[in-house]
């Protein structure tokens, strides 16, 4: 699971990088997916290099991932009256951005959660718990 955290940690910065660069560099907002991502991919090296760790830096990255979904998908709800047409959507990219990060963020938390589940069924079967 740690692999995964550095992973997704790595898609948000880009995400976030990137955004803020399309967008002329004229609102450090563009980079929210980044603030996301680099804290997630900071405790991914935690949970990869301290074992005793691992557990709680884990759910630790999914505790922010689901902040980050939480608000990218509240973006995104705020933009759907421009999406079905009913209004213009002011920043397009902002929209974009945040759908991406509730998506980017989802992904990682659902892929954590199925993850969690083995783990716990890895433990109580007696089996060595893999990369949690």
């Amino acid at each position: 699971m740690s692999k995964t955290a550095i992973l997704f940690g790595i898609i948000l910065l880009i995400l976030g990088v990137g955004a803020y660069l399309v967008s002329g560099m004229e609102s450090v907002t563009a980079m929210i997916p980044a603030f996301f991502g680099l804290p997630i991919l900071l405790l991914g090296v935690l949970g990869a290099r301290v074992e005793k760790a691992r557990m709680h830096a884990m759910h630790a990255a999914v505790l922010i991932a689901l902040i980050g979904f939480l608000g990218g998908a509240m973006m995104v709800v705020r933009s759907l009256p421009a999406i079905f047409g009913e209004d213009e959507l002011e920043r397009p990219l902002a929209a974009g951005v945040s759908f991406l990060l509730a998506v980017v963020t989802l992904a990682f938390i659902i892929l954590s959660v199925k993850s969690f589940i083995d783990a716990r069924r890895a433990r109580k079967a007696g089996e060595p718990a893999g990369d949690e």
